[in-house]
């Protein structure tokens, strides 16, 4: 996929099998067209997760927390900027999650989350 038409293609090929929820990575094109696909989602009534806050109409964001991300990253700046060698810095992955869970979508959409979906959100949006 590579244009905006290629997701509405994504999306009624979904529809015509019966997808029951969509996950949307986190890339170039799905950043560039986050509300056609937000849109989308909810025109055609499909549940959807995303790796990222921007999506924030969507029903449920699971990702990294990027503000953690920027800190540790200065932290490598930090260090570089004191002399440290960049090859000799350890690789590190992301270790901060959140979930975040609409409640105003997840009632649009006819759902119920189970309360123990709920208990383990970072947040809620009511």
């Amino acid at each position: 996929m590579r244009r905006p038409e290629d997701i509405e293609q994504a999306f009624d090929a979904a529809i015509r099998h019966r997808a029951d929820a969509l996950v949307v990575g986190l890339d170039t094109l799905t950043q560039a067209n986050l509300w056609l696909i937000v849109d989308l989602a909810a025109k055609h009534r499909l549940p959807a997760i995303y790796a990222s806050m921007e999506f924030a109409g969507s029903l449920v964001v699971y990702g990294v927390n990027y503000p953690d991300l920027y800190r540790r990253a200065a932290s490598f700046a930090d260090r570089i900027f004191k002399g440290a060698k960049p090859a000799d810095l350890p690789i590190e992955q992301p270790t901060k999650f959140e979930l975040v869970i609409n409640l105003k979508t997840a009632k649009a959409l006819g759902l119920d989350v189970p309360s123990s979906l709920l208990a383990t959100a970072d947040a809620l949006i009511e």
